[in-house]
């Protein structure tokens, strides 16, 4: 692998686990809308950084994560 792809790849890996700890997070406040709109915030960069670095599948995968994320939060806390 290439250096900026394996440094594509490590940023996408920690904007993801902040993404997945803002949705436990939302599990566990009363109000869970702040932990919501930073996990999209998450994806969103991680989704960023996947396509300029032409990862395809990754984006196609976190973009289907945050959808279900939204999925449950409108289910769960709308």
């Amino acid at each position: 692998m290439s250096q900026p792809r394996d440094d594509a790849l490590a940023r996408i890996a920690h904007l993801e686990a902040l993404a997945e700890k803002a949705y436990d997070e939302m599990y566990e406040t009363r109000s869970p809308f702040g932990s919501f709109s930073e996990l999209k915030d998450y994806f969103a960069e991680a989704i960023g950084v996947a396509e300029r670095a032409g990862l395809e599948a990754e984006a196609k995968r976190l973009t289907a994560r945050l959808e279900h994320c939204r999925a449950v939060y409108r289910s769960q806390f709308s």
